[in-house]
């Protein structure tokens, strides 16, 4: 089970308040909770990734176990601690001011 937290604004189109819990098929990657995600909220589509592209939107961010996953390879495997559930992979909404 593969936990994700949201950033506020997509907890709002999703109607969950908390932590997702997303059963993801091997192998455990970016890419494959991201197409998890969206297949159950469907909503979410063209939210957190370019529906044509499949990049990552301006803004947002990855994170888990403390390490920003924003430029890694879609495809990399994601840290053993979130494959098994003990730590969350979080989708973030950068902030930007000036």
């Amino acid at each position: 089970m593969i936990r994700v937290v949201l950033p506020a604004h997509l907890k709002t189109l999703t109607r969950v308040p908390g932590e997702i819990e997303l059963d993801v098929v091997a192998p455990v990657c970016q890419r494959s909770v991201l197409d998890a995600l969206e297949a159950r909220y469907p909503v979410l589509v063209g939210t957190i990734r370019d529906p044509a592209t499949q990049r990552r939107r301006p803004f947002i961010r990855f994170f888990a176990c403390e390490e920003d996953l924003s430029h890694t390879s879609p495809d990399a495997p994601l840290p053993r601690d979130v494959e098994t559930g003990r730590e969350a992979y979080f989708v973030i909404g950068a902030m930007a001011g000036g």
